[in-house]
C-alpha cells in the first residue's frame, strides 16, 4: 500500500513537472498568429479607442449646439471651378482609398503565394491611391483656409435659425430668389476683397451671369473700397465693433457679415459659425491624413523590400506584407466614421 502511494507520487509529481516545462517552453504563438501580427492587432485597437474618442467628442459638440454649418454647403466645391456640387469630391477621395484597399487586399493574396512581382505591383497600385488621397486632402485643406479663410480659431460657414430675406449693399430688401433662406440654409461669410489703394481684387468671366450672392459682393466691395478711398475706413485698422454699412457690417477681421430681415421683421447679420467646427475638423482629419501619410511611406518601404528579395528568402508568406495590409485598412475602416461623421451627420 505504501509502495503504491509512492508509485503514484512519484507519476503525479512528475507530470506535474513536464506540465509545468510545457507551459513555461516559449515558443508558442498566441491565438495562432505571430508576435507582430499580434503586435499590430494590439495598436489598432489602441488607435480605434483614440479615434473613438475624437468623433465622439465631435459628435457630442455637433449635436449640443443650437447651430451647426450644414456639409452639403462646406463641402460643395472642387477642383476645375466645380460649384454646387456636395460631396462630390469628398466621394471621389473615399473612392480612392477604398480602391487601394482592394490592391492591398491582392498585394498580401500575390504574397501568400510568394509572387514578388504580383506583391510589388499591387503595392504600387496601393501607394498610388493613397498619395492620391493625400493630394486631394491636401486641395479640400488649401481651399479651406485659403479661399474660404477657415482655421482652427474661425469658421466662417453659419447657418441660419430663422426664416427671412437678404439685404442688398444699399440696404433695400433683396428681390432676388436665391435670397430667401429658410432655417437650416448654410451661408459663407465672405472676406473682403479690396485694397489700400481701392481696388477691387474679386474677378469675374465675361459673360458670366452673377448669382445674388456674387452680385452683392461685387457691390458691398465697392462700397468698401470707395470708403478706403475717402479715408473713411483703415482696413489695416478695423476698429473692435467693425465698421456699419447699410446692408452689411464689416467686421473687425476685415470680414462682410450680410445683413438680413427674418420673418418677424427683425433685422439681423450674419455671424461666425461654432468654432469648434474648424478646429475638430482639421485636428481629426489632419490625425487620419497623418496616418495614411505614414502609411504610405511604410508601404513604400515594404515594397522595395519585396523587390529586393528580401521576404523571398524568409519563405513566410510575405508576413510583413499581411502586417501593413492590417493596418491600411484599418486607415481604411475610420475613413469611412470619419467621412460619415462630418461630411454626412
Amino acid at each position: 500500500m505504501a509502495h503504491d502511494t509512492a508509485v503514484h507520487e512519484d507519476v503525479h509529481g512528475h507530470g506535474h513537472e513536464e506540465s509545468t516545462k510545457e507551459l513555461w517552453s516559449g515558443g508558442k504563438q498566441p491565438f495562432k498568429i505571430s508576435y507582430g501580427k499580434l503586435m499590430m492587432w494590439y495598436f489598432l485597437l489602441s488607435d480605434a479607442f483614440t479615434f473613438a474618442g475624437f468623433l465622439i467628442a465631435y459628435g457630442a459638440l455637433r449635436f449640443s449646439s443650437p447651430s451647426w454649418p450644414v456639409p452639403d454647403f462646406v463641402f460643395s466645391t472642387a477642383p476645375f471651378g466645380i460649384h454646387h456640387a456636395p460631396l462630390i469630391f469628398v466621394t471621389f477621395m473615399s473612392f480612392l482609398l477604398i480602391i487601394s484597399s482592394v490592391t492591398m487586399v491582392r498585394a498580401v493574396q500575390e504574397g501568400a503565394r510568394e509572387n514578388q512581382k504580383g506583391v510589388v505591383f499591387w503595392m504600387f497600385l496601393t501607394v498610388v491611391g493613397g498619395a492620391g488621397f493625400l493630394g486631394c486632402q491636401a486641395w479640400e485643406w488649401t481651399n479651406l483656409i485659403y479661399k474660404e479663410c477657415m482655421s482652427v480659431t474661425r469658421n466662417p460657414f453659419g447657418t441660419h435659425t430663422e426664416k427671412g430675406v437678404y439685404l442688398n449693399a444699399d440696404g433695400s430688401r433683396s428681390a432676388a430668389e436665391d435670397d430667401l433662406f429658410k432655417p437650416g440654409i448654410g451661408y459663407l461669410i465672405h472676406h473682403a476683397h479690396v485694397d489700400d489703394h481701392g481696388g477691387d481684387h474679386g474677378h469675374h468671366d465675361e459673360g458670366h451671369e452673377l448669382t445674388a450672392e456674387e452680385k452683392f459682393l461685387a457691390d458691398a466691395n465697392s462700397i468698401v473700397s470707395a470708403s478706403i478711398a475717402g479715408n473713411k475706413i483703415d482696413m489695416a485698422n478695423l476698429p473692435e465693433a467693425g465698421v456699419d454699412f447699410p446692408g452689411f457690417r464689416l467686421n473687425n477681421e476685415g470680414f462682410i457679415e450680410r445683413k438680413f430681415v427674418t420673418e418677424a421683421g427683425e433685422t439681423g447679420a450674419q455671424t461666425y459659425g461654432p468654432k469648434a467646427f474648424g478646429a475638430l475638423f482639421f485636428f481629426i482629419t489632419g490625425f487620419h491624413g497623418f496616418h495614411v501619410l505614414s502609411g504610405v511611406v511604410f508601404l513604400i518601404i515594404i515594397m522595395l523590400n519585396a523587390g529586393s528579395g528580401l521576404y523571398a528568402a524568409r519563405k513566410n508568406g510575405y508576413e510583413m506584407v499581411e502586417k501593413i495590409g492590417l493596418y491600411w485598412h484599418f486607415v481604411d475602416l475610420v475613413w469611412v466614421f470619419v467621412f460619415l461623421v462630418f461630411y454626412l451627420l
